[in-house]
């Protein structure tokens, strides 16, 4: 989760791993700057995925579109603050915490320190 931009990125390798074909990528019209210190960096594409919270009694899908990119990665994707709208989502990176609402209830992600 980044609150600090807007951008919804996917790694290439995150994508890979999904056994997502890149045929369905569309062209994206996205330039990076300051991603990489100095340079500008382009996205392969993005692509509309639907993106689900919590369980099969409790859950909130929306579709999302990333940008692909093949950059070295610590993560998976990563979700700007766009997003957290779109879900009604609120986070809390002192206790690793997503908390959204849901149609039965509170829906609550928890991250791991590791």
């Amino acid at each position: 989760m980044d609150g600090g931009n807007s951008l919804k990125i996917l790694y290439v390798e995150t994508l890979d791993a999904m056994c997502i074909s890149w045929s369905k990528f569309h062209t994206s019209v996205f330039l990076f700057l300051g991603i990489v210190p100095g340079m500008r960096a382009y996205p392969l594409g993005n692509i509309d995925l639907q993106v689900t919270f919590g369980d099969h009694s409790n859950f909130h899908t929306e579709t999302l579109i990333f940008e692909v990119v093949n950059f070295e990665r610590s993560y998976h994707a990563i979700l700007g603050h766009s997003w957290y709208a779109k879900f009604m989502a609120v986070s809390n990176y002192t206790y690793l915490k997503l908390k959204m609402p849901g149609p039965n209830g509170v829906i609550m992600v928890s991250g791991s320190f590791k």
